[in-house]
């Protein structure tokens, strides 16, 4: 028996698994897939780029000079620097990369990463959850610790956590009902590499609002990658394929003629996919001892590049409280911090892509047009961009009684250092930044530092630092570590 089974090994699923491993919690990951995911292009916003840097990771950009977010694809550079951060701007990363990067974490720390599994049922009970599933690849062999999964039998775990995708097999075996927006359009999602480029194709990466295109129906996004491949994606007001529909040369061929012009021509195409623009949430992400966590608990449409970190934000958050649950450390309640605190950010996320829905709709009136225009206006106020930076990047989300404290650097007994680097071993820290006395119930679940530093707004403070970077009142320290 395992502590923690997760479903799927997407950002999310890995992450997580890293996250419990790293407490020293027993896991094992099961992923439908043979293999990582596609080579599509994805951004890290600022926010997920701290959360990596964390743990220890590299979130370097595989393009240094591409361009910042947009909100709704506005001609408006958001300033992510304003939030005082290390990471300004959004960086550039494959799907594939990430997975790469994080899967070898999570084994590191003696994670299970099980592939070619597909989950076939679930079975909860008040002490756990079994799993029945297809045979697969084992990956990394289980910690010492811990048993050998039963490849006969159902695999039994203290709890589940569904992290396989927008089309969740958990959720759908089990009966979760999944509310929200059906979806209205399709779009597709190319990797291609072009023959030939007319004028029309953009030269470099630059900001969201210099790439996109409306011409006779169709709209589009055509982004160079800097490997010589573009990342095309396109969609149509007349046709709209399944969902489920293959992508051809012959549809991408016709977009690319119609968009750029007789003289743009295919080469190949090297990934493709299709996008909806469902939003859907679930009302909860704790049924019993099974929870949620990424696409499996929301989806929205892929405006402002929100979904890949939205699922590994959940993963932080959730780690190192259900590690504790497992652990038998864990306060009362703090489990249920989870969804207090997740749902709420991902709800605000559903809120802005709709909004952003409502800008970049290809067949917008004239009183939409009208509203772009004051929106854009309102955006080059510095203020407002600061909002819509921190709405977009992550930066600027809170939670109640849980404020962001940036990666400040520090100077201990040791020498110099940075935050970031005193949360690498997923512990809380009681940071002490002037002369105070320890407060009452410091029992070990956090570690004491005393250091220096600089910032004139944190210089002599008394910072209790979860391990997913967020601050809370040092007096509560027995509410949230016990």
């Amino acid at each position: 028996m395992t502590d923690v089974l997760i479903a799927g090994a997407g950002p999310t699923g890995l992450l997580l698994a890293a996250e419990l491993a790293l407490a020293g919690v027993r896991v094992t990951v099961l992923e439908r897939r043979s293999g990582p995911g596609l080579p599509r292009p994805v951004g890290l916003q600022p926010r997920t780029a701290e959360l990596l840097e964390l743990r220890g990771l590299n979130p370097a950009d595989q393009q240094a000079d591409g361009p910042s977010g947009h909100f709704a694809g506005l001609p408006v550079a958001l300033d992510h620097s304003v939030w005082q951060t290390r990471h300004p701007r959004v960086l550039n990363r494959t799907q594939d990369d990430v997975e790469a990067m994080l899967a070898a974490h999570a084994l590191a720390l003696g994670a299970v990463i099980e592939r070619g599994h597909e989950v076939t049922a679930v079975d909860v009970d008040a002490d756990g959850v079994t799993i029945h599933r297809s045979p697969g690849v084992r990956v990394a062999e289980p910690p010492a610790r811990g048993e050998a999964p039963n490849d006969t039998d159902g695999l039994r775990a203290r709890w589940l956590v569904a992290c396989d995708g927008a089309h969740s097999t958990v959720r759908r075996l089990l009966g979760v009902p999944f509310p929200g927006r059906t979806e209205t359009s399709v779009a597709t999602l190319a990797h291609i590499r072009l023959a030939a480029a007319s004028s029309l194709v953009p030269a470099r990466a630059t900001h969201f609002s210099q790439v996109t295109r409306q011409v006779d129906g169709y709209w589009s996004m055509l982004t160079p990658l800097g490997d010589g491949g573009h990342r095309f994606v396109f969609g149509s007001t007349t046709r709209q394929p399944g969902r489920d529909a293959p992508v051809s040369d012959t549809e991408v061929t016709e977009a690319l003629t119609a968009l750029y012009g007789a003289e743009t021509q295919l080469g190949e195409v090297y990934g493709a996919s299709r996008f909806n623009d469902a939003t859907r949430q679930l009302e909860q992400y704790r049924h019993g001892r099974v929870l949620f966590a990424g696409d499996a608990a929301h989806i929205h449409p892929p405006l402002g590049g929100q979904g890949l970190n939205l699922g590994v934000q959940d993963a932080m958050n959730l780690g190192w409280k259900l590690a504790a649950t497992v652990r038998g450390t864990a306060p009362s309640g703090l489990l249920d911090t989870y969804h207090a605190e997740r749902h709420p950010a991902a709800e605000r996320v559903l809120r802005h892509t709709a909004a952003q829905r409502v800008f970049t709709a290809p067949d917008r009136g004239e009183n939409v047009e009208a509203l772009r225009e004051i929106v854009v206006d309102l955006m080059r106020l510095p203020d407002a961009n600061r909002y819509f930076s921190g709405l977009l990047s992550g930066l600027g989300l809170e939670y109640p009684g849980a404020r962001r404290v940036p990666d400040l650097d520090l100077t201990t007994a040791t020498g110099p250092t940075r935050l970031s680097a005193l949360l690498h071993g997923g512990r809380g820290v009681l940071l002490d930044l002037g002369d105070h006395s320890v407060p009452p119930g410091c029992t070990g679940q956090v570690d004491h530092v005393r250091a220096a530093t600089a910032d004139p707004g944190y210089r002599g403070r008394l910072l209790l630092v979860r391990p997913d970077g967020y601050a809370v009142d040092p007096a509560e320290l027995g509410r949230w570590f016990g």
